[in-house]
């Protein structure tokens, strides 16, 4: 029995809905334009309490107002009804090869978060629990999810690759389409009941599934009781990992240099702006100095542990500002914003601090995860990113 199945009752974008998922920004501000510009985005429904009008109150005070969102774009047509179905997924754009996926439901009760629990859902960073918790709420007041989880098929992922690709070939006109912010344009073919629709899933589910973008959605299936999670499964052919940086709007007044030194790091200030560094070095810029420096692995750390992520959450956050990564004055700051963006960041003086960290590899993730051990929060920002609001899963 595979652990992919169809969607008992989808919704379909008929255009105009999609969206980049709600953890995608490193600016609120930005969701409130996004949403200004396109009421019918999936983000005024996602994130009801940046929609305009609503700034200022809080997200479970906005839940009425997602509902209500929701319901008039499937009653103006911005959505079509579909049962038993899976979708087909393909990400082009120029001088890029293809990326395909398959939209999907995922049983909640396969997700593993260690060696020691069983699962073909492989779970693998921290999470901040709030940000659960609003999905949760948004779940139960809609009762449909609107973003998947994206799931990395690592055991047929190139059987699951080659199919998807033959079959979006053989298609025909896609359902709809959507151009996202970089771009690209992502197409989806409703695939119902029938050997096409049992082949895919089958491949689908053929090995096991690491969770690539969508933890805090993963674990909000299980807080909230949910026997399935949408999913878009992709292969690992279609995905690469780009740098996952950090902000910090306030540094102590104490030399964050010095106590770097004192902690027993090597800091060299840097003739050039800071850039993403290769492997092993992260990059600093602050009031207008850019700094290389190499974090010392505790002795004995586990190689997970050693990563350039872990080293900056738990020595240069931790020990050095004395920050928790869930503290407000972090900004997770992923791929999609280049490294002079923030400097100017700092420049403009809405961050005091900017970190600049080299990507973790595909391989190195997906190596991780089947030994079942966790990444470092938000240490991977994989591209192209599943877009939210194209197929939605109505729940019960």
């Amino acid at each position: 029995m595979t652990v992919v199945h169809p969607i008992s009752r989808a919704w379909i974008t008929t255009g105009g809905t999609g969206a980049q998922n709600y953890d995608e920004f490193a600016d609120d501000a930005e969701i409130t334009g996004i949403i200004a510009a396109n009421p019918h985005s999936a983000l005024a429904i996602e994130m009801p309490h940046r929609a305009p009008g609503s700034v200022g109150k809080s997200f479970l005070d906005c839940l009425g107002d997602a509902a209500g969102r929701l319901a008039r774009e499937q009653e103006v047509g911005s959505y079509s009804p579909a049962e038993q179905v899976v979708v087909l997924y393909r990400i082009s754009a120029p001088g890029e090869p293809d990326a395909f996926g398959l939209w999907a439901m995922v049983d909640t009760d396969q997700i593993s978060t260690s060696v020691d629990e069983p699962g073909l859902v492989i779970r693998n960073e921290d999470v901040f629990i709030a940000k659960v918790r609003e999905r949760v709420a948004l779940a139960e007041a809609l009762r449909t999810l609107l973003s998947p989880v994206l799931l990395l098929q690592t055991g047929k992922g190139d059987e699951l690759h080659a199919a998807l690709a033959a079959a979006t070939d053989a298609a025909g006109v896609p359902a709809a389409t959507d151009t996202d912010q970089s771009g690209r344009t992502h197409a989806i073919w409703v695939v119902p009941a029938g050997p096409l629709q049992a082949e895919l899933t089958g491949l689908a589910g053929g090995g096991e599934l690491v969770v690539a973008d969508g933890n805090h959605r993963s674990l909000a299936a299980q807080t909230g009781g949910l026997a399935r999670f949408l999913a878009v499964v992709t292969t690992p052919a279609s995905v690469a990992i780009q740098p996952y940086n950090r902000l910090v709007s306030e540094v102590p007044e104490a030399d964050f240099v010095a106590r770097l030194t004192a902690a027993g790091a090597r800091v060299e200030e840097l003739p050039r702006p800071a850039a993403v560094p290769a492997k092993g070095t992260i990059e600093l810029y602050a009031a207008g100095r850019s700094y290389a420096v190499v974090l010392p692995p505790a002795p004995g750390a586990s190689p997970v542990e050693s990563l350039d992520h872990a080293l900056v959450e738990r020595i240069l956050l931790g020990d050095v500002l004395g920050l928790d990564p869930g503290d407000k004055r972090v900004s997770y700051v992923g791929g999609d914003y280049p490294a002079g963006w923030l400097r100017g960041e700092v420049d403009a003086g809405r961050a005091e601090l900017a970190v600049l960290i080299a990507p973790v590899t595909v391989e190195d993730f997906v190596a991780v995860n089947l030994a079942r051990q966790k990444l470092p929060r938000k240490s991977t920002w994989f591209t192209p990113k599943a877009r939210g609001g194209l197929v939605l899963a109505q729940l019960g």
